[in-house]
This record gives C-alpha cells, sequence and structure tokens, in this order.
C-alpha cells in the first residue's frame, strides 16, 4: 500500500498562474494602501486556489512483479563449427539454472535459428521478435550465447536492459578462406577476363611456406592445378570457351586444424556472349526483298556486316565504260579464300552462278561449313535454274535438292510438326493469322529438318548441321512480304533473326539442349528436343551420390522437372547426350564467410548500455544485481539490473477540500477581511 498527493487542476494551468499572480498582486495593493485585512482576503484567495487546483490524497494497492531476463541461444551454421555447440549448450544450461535460482527473477529462453546461405545469423531480429512479447519495464538483461558473428547487428533497436555475448570459440581458431572479388555477370567469348581472388589465412593460422594448391575446373571438367600466394590479390585471367552459362569452380585442399572448409571453394557462374558478330550478305540481282537482311543486320549494332551486291552482271552489254563501273576492284579472294574463317555466318540471298565467283571459292565455302561455320541460302528462281548453287560444289553441304520448278501461287506459311519443337519455329506470334507468299521453290528434302512448309506441304525452310557447322535453306524469296505487311503480314523479323542466331549457335535456340535454373536449392530443368520423349535424367550430386528424374512433357518439345539439392555446390545434369552442370546455393555461405568468433559486430549494442563480452572457454562469469545506467560488466562478472516492476490492484482519490469546505472557509475569511477593515 503506498499513499500520495496529487492535483487535477479543474482549469488550464496557465489560467491557474495567471489568477495567483492576479491574487498576489491584490494583497499586495491592499498592503501598500495599509488595508488591515489584506492577511485574510490572502487566506481566502489561497483557499480559492487550492481548490481549483484539485488536490487529492490518492492511495495504491500495488503487487510487485518479477524481473525478465532473456537467454538468447544462436543455433545458426557456424555455431556448429569446432567445439562451438557442445560449449554453447553447456553454456546455456548453467546460465538458466543460475537465473532460475535467482530470487524474483523468470527466465526466457529465445533460440536463433540456422536461416538461409545468404540469410547469415539474424540475432538481433530474433531478439526483436522477442522484445515485442514481453513488457520492457520488466527486461533486467539479455544474454546472447554466440560466436559473435552476426549479419544484422546494424538493425536499430531500443534496448530496454545490457545486452552481455557469452562468446564461443577459442583463441586458438583458425580457418582458411578462399574469395572471388570481382566476377561479372558477362564475359566476351574467347577475350580473357580477369577475376581477382584472395586466398586468407584468418585467427591464429600456423606458421607455413606462404603457397596453397589451387584447383580450376570448368563445367565439372577434370581441374587443373597452381600453386598460389596466400594472403596477396591474385589476378587470374580467364577465357571462356563457350557461349551461354559457363560454371567455373576454384577450390582449395583442406588444411590441418581449420576450423571448415565450406569458404575453400567458390563457384562462378558466367554466361558467355559474342563481342561483334561478323556476317558475309552475298546478294545476287535485284530484288523486291533485296533489302531484307541488310535492314535485319544493320539493325543490330552487335554485328558487323560485310556486304557483297552484284548489281551489274558480267554479261549486260550497256556500253558503259570499264573504269566507270565501281571504285576499287571488290576483295573477293581475301574474303571468300583468307578472311571466310572470320565471319561467323554467310548468307546467299537470290545468287547465282555467274563466273564471279570461281567453284574454288565455293568449294572453299563448302570446307568452312563442315570446320564449324554457317551458311544461309535465300532462295529464288536462280535456285532452279542451270546456273543454281546447288550445282556448284557448295551444293554439298545443301540440305535439300531443288526440281527445278518455281510454283507461282498464293500460300500460306505453315510451321510442321517438328518445326512446332525447334526453337527457331515454335512460338512465333500471330500463328494462324500470317499472310500468305506468292512464290515458291520446289525442292526435295534430302537431309536436316523441314520447320515450314509452304505448296502441298513441299519444303519451305529447311535446317541442317553439316560436320561441325549448320547450313539453312528457305525455298522462297517473299519473305519480305510480311514486312510490307501483305495480308496482314507476319513475324519476319522474328523468324529471320532467330534462324541467323541459330545457325551462329545462340544457346538459347539450341533444339537439342539441357539447361537448368536456380533458385536457392531448387533448380527447375528444361530439356528442348525434337523427339516425341526423352530418357530419365541423371543428376549427380558433389558429394558423388546420382538420383534419376522422369522429365514431365511442358509443350512441344519441351520436358520439365524441378529438383531440390540436399547440400549446395556443383551438380552435373545428363539427359542422353546432353550434359550440363549448375551450382546450388553459394559455394561459401555467408555464414562461412566470417567463422573466427569475434565481439567485433554486437560491440556499439554492447556498449550502449554498458554491457560486457565473457568468452567461455574462460568460464562462466558471475551474476549480480547493478543499478540502472550503471557500468554492468567487470572481470569475471555480468550485472543484471532490477527493475522493481508492479501491478496496481486497487487505486482510490480522497479530494483534500471539499467544495462544502472550500465555500465555508473562503466566507469566512472574506467575511472577517470585511469586519476587519469596516471597523477600522
Amino acid at each position: 500500500m503506498t499513499a500520495s498527493v496529487i492535483f487535477d487542476p479543474l482549469i488550464p494551468l496557465p489560467l491557474l498562474l495567471g489568477l495567483a499572480v492576479l491574487a498576489l498582486l491584490g494583497v499586495a495593493l491592499a498592503v501598500w494602501r495599509g488595508l488591515t485585512g489584506w492577511a485574510l482576503r490572502g487566506l481566502a484567495a489561497t483557499v480559492v486556489l487550492a481548490a481549483l487546483a484539485g488536490p487529492s490524497y490518492q492511495t495504491e494497492d500495488r503487487a510487485p512483479l518479477s524481473d525478465i531476463v532473456l537467454l538468447v541461444e544462436d543455433q545458426s551454421a557456424s555455431q556448429r563449427l569446432s567445439d562451438r555447440e557442445a560449449q554453447s549448450a553447456e553454456a546455456a544450461e548453467a546460465m538458466a539454472a543460475r537465473i532460475t535460482a535467482r530470487p524474483n527473477t523468470e527466465l526466457r529462453r529465445i533460440t536463433v535459428p540456422d536461416g538461409a546461405e545468404d540469410a547469415g545469423t539474424r540475432l538481433m531480429t530474433t531478439l526483436a521478435d522477442a522484445l515485442a512479447e514481453e513488457p520492457r519495464a520488466r527486461i533486467a538483461g539479455i544474454l546472447a550465447i554466440s560466436d559473435g558473428r552476426v549479419h544484422d547487428a546494424d538493425l536499430p533497436l531500443d534496448l530496454p536492459a545490457p545486452l552481455h555475448l557469452l562468446q564461443t570459440g577459442k583463441e586458438s581458431d583458425w580457418d582458411r578462406r578462399l574469395t572471388v572479388r570481382n566476377a561479372p555477370a558477362f564475359a566476351i567469348i574467347g577475350e580473357p577476363v580477369t577475376l581477382t581472388l584472395r586466398i586468407d589465412d584468418l585467427g591464429a593460422a600456423p606458421e607455413g611456406n606462404g603457397l596453397t594448391r589451387l584447383d580450376i575446373s570448368v563445367d565439372g571438367e577434370e581441374p587443373q592445378s597452381f600453386n598460389v600466394p596466400v594472403g596477396r590479390d591474385i589476378d587470374l585471367p580467364v577465357t571462356l570457351p563457350h557461349g551461354g552459362r559457363n560454371v567455373i569452380r576454384f577450390s582449395l585442399p583442406e588444411a590441418e586444424g581449420e576450423l571448415t572448409d565450406r569458404n575453400n571453394a567458390a563457384l562462378i557462374q558466367m554466361n558467355g556472349v559474342r563481342d561483334r558478330l561478323s556476317v558475309l550478305l552475298v546478294s545476287g540481282e535485284p530484288h523486291a526483298g533485296g533489302r531484307t537482311w541488310r535492314n535485319l543486320l544493320k539493325s543490330d549494332s552487335s554485328v558487323d556486316l560485310v556486304h557483297f551486291t552484284i548489281l551489274r552482271p558480267p554479261d549486260k552489254q550497256d556500253g558503259v565504260p570499264v573504269n566507270e563501273l565501281s571504285l576499287i576492284a571488290f576483295p573477293t579472294r581475301e574474303l571468300f579464300m583468307d578472311k571466310i574463317d572470320d565471319f561467323d555466318l554467310i548468307i546467299f540471298d537470290r545468287y547465282q552462278r555467274r563466273g564471279i565467283l570461281p567453284a574454288l571459292y565455293l568449294d572453299n565455302v563448302a570446307q568452312y561449313v563442315r570446320n564449324g561455320g554457317a551458311v544461309l541460302v535465300a532462295a529464288g528462281p536462280d535456285f532452279a535454274s542451270a546456273d543454281s548453287l546447288y550445282r556448284s560444289p557448295l551444293g554439298t553441304v545443301l540440305p535439300a535438292t531443288p526440281t527445278a520448278r518455281v510454283l507461282e501461287e498464293p500460300y500460306a506459311p505453315l510451321v510442321t510438326d517438328i518445326g512446332e519443337r525447334h526453337p527457331v519455329t515454335s512460338d512465333l506470334p500471330g500463328k494462324g493469322d500470317w499472310g500468305r507468299w506468292l512464290r515458291q521453290i520446289d525442292v526435295t528434302a534430302d537431309n536436316g529438318n523441314v520447320v515450314m512448309h509452304g505448296i502441298d506441304d513441299r519444303p519451305l525452310l529447311v535446317l541442317d548441321r553439316v560436320g561441325e557447322g549448320r547450313v539453312a535453306l528457305l525455298a522462297s524469296d517473299h519473305a519480305w512480304l510480311w514486312n510490307r505487311g501483305y495480308e496482314g503480314g507476319g513475324p519476319q523479323l522474328e523468324l529471320l533473326r532467330r534462324l541467323a542466331h541459330w545457325m551462329m549457335k545462340e544457346p538459347e535456340l539450341e533444339e537439342e539442349a539441357l539447361t537448368a535454373d536456380a533458385q536457392g536449392r531448387t533448380m527447375r530443368i528444361t530439356r528442348r528436343t525434337l523427339d516425341d520423349s526423352v530418357p530419365p535424367l541423371t543428376i549427380t550430386a558433389p558429394d558423388g551420390s546420382t538420383t534419376e528424374l522422369t522429365l514431365a512433357p511442358a509443350g512441344p518439345g519441351r520436358f520439365e522437372a524441378e529438383y531440390t539439392g540436399e547440400e549446395i555446390g556443383l551438380y552435373r545434369l545428363e539427359n542422353g547426350e546432353e550434359v550440363t552442370v549448375i551450382g546450388l546455393g553459394p559455394a561459401a555461405p555467408r555464414e562461412f564467410v566470417e567463422t573466427i568468433a569475434s565481439d567485433t559486430a554486437l560491440r556499439p549494442v554492447i556498449d550502449g548500455l554498458r554491457g560486457g563480452v565473457a568468452r567461455l572457454e574462460d568460464g562462466l562469469p558471475r551474476l549480480r544485481n547493478v543499478g540502472l545506467g550503471r557500468p554492468a560488466a567487470g572481470r569475471g562478472w555480468l550485472g543484471l539490473t532490477p527493475r522493481g516492476a508492479y501491478e496496481t490492484r486497487d487505486l482510490r482519490q480522497t479530494p483534500l477540500l471539499p467544495s462544502w469546505l472550500v465555500l465555508l472557509l473562503s466566507a469566512l475569511f472574506i467575511t472577517a477581511a470585511w469586519l476587519r477593515e469596516g471597523r477600522r
């Protein structure tokens, strides 16, 4: 039971103070004029002012409340290194027993779980959630059992009591760490990109020769080993071998006595892209769609185009002097003999043999295809004539044979069943509403895949692989009608763009491909194929174990599946002849970037309320009571702040100046003052 006098003014406090000043001035005036009743008048004013102040006598029936101590146990991945887990468990049980044995004290045990690989230890977030459920006025202290490697220490949190760290780990701990500092997401194929690696020995590392072995593997192949220095930046030039995703793994052997090898590897996934694509466009006689290919290729800033155009055939006799036909001689020998391997794609647009390009040059183009080059033939009536390219050395690599017929009638180009599964022609926009073409060269497909057909299901677009290279034949010169919007037009630019990029071996347009995209530890696997079915997928985990997975149909020529890996690292996927690799999760999760126990991250929070740090390997500290705002830690002890919180069960208020008493006293003093002054 406690008692006190409280005031509850009946009027605003500024007004009450103003009245008090007026009353004081009135009494002073009475004294100055020599009025004998000034004292009685002052007493009357005092009674009125006291009544307006609303004094009351308040009594409380209070019940004391216990103090609350939070014991935060860090169970993140870094706490499982060495013997930290046993240290934590033993310290938690001992401190819990000491806290519960204290009088008028309650214990709250809070666990910091192991988060995702990139989340780290969220100790302050967990503590904030716990404090939201407890009354702040009862918190006497916070004890955190952790290695101190906290990744949300900058969280703005107003603590009601000192925070103490019971630090796990040992002074003798050491670890070796590999980091890659500047890994770009993209790199140019064939050009070296410099990566900066660094190997650091953290903690109480033993003396050595300053060198260690570094293993480097690309796409899961056999690694190459190098001896590299420790404690210095290493500039490593890397050249990507192919387009698309390139997976590069750097790893170190586990050193004797280090805490963990989880940070001894780094997994880099870079996409290989082409810097500049070199295209040679060979145009025959001018025609309505002659600029179709030129406009498409010139619209792409990454394409270097060389356009070889025959504006005046040799057999044309018009009397124009030879020295006025051109400024310089076109370097045909240099292009088709010396520099032909520098081109990524060669396009023949309505070209026919006229003696301008000797058979030796065309034979060289055929060999260029077998060695990995790409040739596209956009055929017109010339392809059905006696001067057709098919009747040259280039014909040995073409996928279709002309029948010498040119069909002049309207037809709508259609995608074949195989074309529905081929990435060049699958999912073309506006399918079924395309405008008609007016001419088709009749050919018979000998090799490759017919992905589009025209009149009476005759082959219109044929794609083939020859040796290491690729060949495409478009049996019409009327694709330009789509670009002009004839009968609604069609996806001309998209079709020709895909066709050119497929021939230049862009990975996203491969008809036989196995790809995987990762989100955390879950990967979505996609298999593209021209077949109706695919065999089971074999997944090889980082530990060497294998899993077979059935791929489900997800559309024409596409099969998909999802897989969640049990561990992070490099996974190898095999399906038939297709093989790919993918990394799940970071090679070194955030928990293992810094493994040596330290109080650096938490030190600003601890110092804010004068808390302390105690290493568990030195023994458990004692607990003692300290006043709020006093130093809460010392040698061998940590302080808790008793809060003295209570619960009010009953509250009573009794007015000290009831209305009748105020009226009586004020009337008495005023009357006495009047009588006193009147007698005089």
